[in-house]
């Protein structure tokens, strides 16, 4: 567990740039930062590690204050992501995962070894630890990051806007991969992210700090879209908050159809809706393992608003008429059970 206890940084010139922060990031979660510029959630993560001092109250890594930890000894102990990866230039892939295992005294067959064990395990081909970082995409070195950071089996990560720097299609296969990791692997992680959705998307618990480093709200993210704290939260939140909030909402149980004759179908998988123009597109969602934020974009994508609900296989199970899915959204008739 990671705690801030009534923890400031204020700067020679008299800059407060977090503000009596407290708050505990619980072990084997990720709690996500998040907020405006200049609003003290990347100096908050950097007290952690000690790359900066607090000026005033303590912050305690499983009970012991930092401050009594060399840093260098701290630092060896938790990983640490950045954006654009940060990777040594002039070392090939499987040195730069190997650096800390390197620094910690590891022999170099036995450092290799894990680097290679982590290359995979971020879904990385094995063919790629002979490369240089320019030699890899964005994407890659943001994994190679990721396995460098875990490649001494630290309890902690910070991560520090990591996925920023990448396309918005790479950054939610990143944002994908960290979840299965951390379903594996139950770090104690802080991420850093201005990006509220992101936020919402990771966290366990997220903070979300406003202007002068005040903490302004610390919960859960269902809790944060449905009660936020005040205007500005609410305001950070956007006005589609309510949207965002049916990601929490599984489809599981909602009212499906037959699928009626207008939805051509191909070894029972869906091709899109029969019209006099041709076939028109269709949304598809999965009710046993998806929310009902993918049922309404299904329905959305649906030339006619009618989501198809598909299984594993892509195969049809049904559909989802529109009057279902609202019920289901406003917890009416035809709303999802279970």
């Amino acid at each position: 567990m990671i705690t801030f206890d009534g923890v400031t940084k204020r700067y020679a010139d008299g800059t407060v740039a977090v503000d009596n922060l407290s708050l505990e990031a619980a072990s084997g979660t990720i709690t996500v930062f998040v907020g405006p510029s200049g609003c003290g959630k990347t100096t908050s993560l950097r007290m952690i590690n000690r790359m900066i001092d607090a000026t005033q109250g303590r912050i305690l890594l499983d009970g012991q204050d930092v401050k009594q930890i060399e840093p260098s000894t701290l630092r060896r102990g938790i990983g640490y992501v950045i954006q654009q990866a940060g990777l040594f230039p002039h070392r090939r892939i499987v040195d730069n995962i190997a650096t800390v295992p390197y620094l910690l005294g590891w022999d170099r067959k036995k450092a290799r070894a894990r680097a290679m064990e982590l290359l995979e395990r971020v879904g990385l081909d094995a063919k790629l630890a002979r490369r240089y970082p320019f030699q890899l995409s964005g994407g890659q070195q943001q994994r190679v990051g990721v396995a460098r950071a875990l490649a001494a089996d630290p309890p902690v990560l910070l991560m520090d806007e990591p996925f920023s720097a990448v396309d918005p299609i790479v950054r939610m296969s990143l944002q994908e991969e960290l979840l299965r990791l951390q379903s594996e692997l139950h770090k104690t992680i802080v991420f850093v992210t201005h990006d509220i959705d992101e936020a919402v998307k990771l966290g366990d618990t997220v903070a979300v700090f406003r202007v002068g480093g005040h903490l302004a709200q610390f919960s859960d993210p269902a809790t944060l879209l449905s009660e936020p704290a005040d205007d500005f939260v609410r305001e950070f939140l956007g006005r589609d908050r309510g949207i965002r909030r049916l990601s929490f909402i599984p489809a599981a149980g909602v009212e499906l159809s037959p699928p009626p004759p207008e939805l051509v179908l191909e070894d029972g998988k869906p091709v899109g809706w029969k019209s006099d123009d041709g076939l028109q597109p269709y949304g598809s969602f999965n009710p046993g393992t998806d929310s009902l934020r993918a049922a309404l974009d299904a329905s959305l994508l649906s030339a006619n608003g009618i989501a198809v609900a598909v299984d594993g296989d892509g195969k049809v199970l049904g559909v989802l008429a529109r009057e279902a899915l609202d019920g289901a959204i406003s917890g009416g008739p035809g709303a999802a059970r279970g």
